[in-house]
């Protein structure tokens, strides 16, 4: 299976550029991945995950401009892609982190809204709502586990994705620099722990005053890191084999052992 995991720059200030110039370069990117399985997109990439000030005045109802760009994007290059997240607003005008998963054929296959929100008394932890529904994908090859960003740090998310079948874990994030040793750590971990492939994609740039950690992993079901990204904007391509979560569970059944 090959995966691309796209690692956009989301800049501020003299370098920055239109969310609609962003959508437009962010779709041509994806479309150069014709031929990947699966493409993925960083964590609220239109707007910068810590640009809080912007989420209310650009969020989009789900079937909005970067869902309608998106699906024809992925239909054009005929991939699975995890178009990352966006600000979406409900009809009741209720805010939420959403991921959307495409299909080759550009019809939408799931969505899922971010359960954890960062941010403790501040930012999105009060602007946006939870989401509720553990989420996974069906592909040819692979179940996906669907979480964003500050999921990574909740253990137990991920052992009811896997209770529900996921055997890649794909996780878009706009993770701070700051904190680049936890996105390792903590990407590696859900990997050994779950015995599933992560697939974890992050921003580039600075946003808000906040540069972000970029380094986009793919770690398979022992924890070693197949590979990485470096801190700028990148295409992080890997092949790996699906069939290797299933031989990994049957060599070390860690995961029958479960008690709590």
């Amino acid at each position: 299976m090959r995966a691309s995991l796209i690692q956009i720059g989301v800049y501020d200030g003299k370098g920055g550029e239109s969310i609609d110039a962003r959508r437009q370069r962010v779709a041509a990117l994806v479309r150069e991945q014709a031929g990947a399985d699966l493409v993925v997109l960083p964590e609220l990439w239109t707007t910068g995950a810590f640009a809080y000030e912007s989420f209310g005045t650009e969020a989009e109802p789900l079937q909005g401009p970067t869902y309608e760009s998106m699906a024809k994007a992925a239909s054009d290059a005929g991939v699975w892609l995890h178009a990352g997240s966006v600000p979406e607003r409900d009809p009741d005008g209720l805010l939420y982190n959403t991921s959307l998963v495409f299909s080759p054929s550009g019809e939408l296959a799931a969505s899922y809204r971010k359960i954890h929100r960062f941010g403790f008394d501040k930012g999105e932890a009060v602007l946006m709502s939870a989401g509720a529904d553990v989420v996974t994908v069906r592909l040819p090859s692979t179940t996906l586990g669907l979480a964003t960003c500050y999921d990574l740090r909740f253990p137990e998310l991920f052992r009811r994705l896997v209770e529900a079948g996921a055997e890649t874990l794909v996780i878009p994030a706009g993770w701070p620099e700051r904190r680049r040793s936890h996105w390792t750590l903590l990407a590696q971990a859900r990997a050994v722990e779950n015995q599933s492939y992560v697939l974890a994609c992050g921003t580039a740039g600075t946003h808000a005053g906040v540069p972000q950690a970029g380094h986009s992993i793919v770690v398979d079901p022992w924890g070693e890191v197949l590979a990485e990204a470096g801190p700028d904007e990148e295409v992080l391509t890997v092949e790996f084999d699906p069939g290797k979560v299933g031989v990994t569970r049957e060599q070390f059944p860690a995961l029958k052992d479960r008690v709590l």
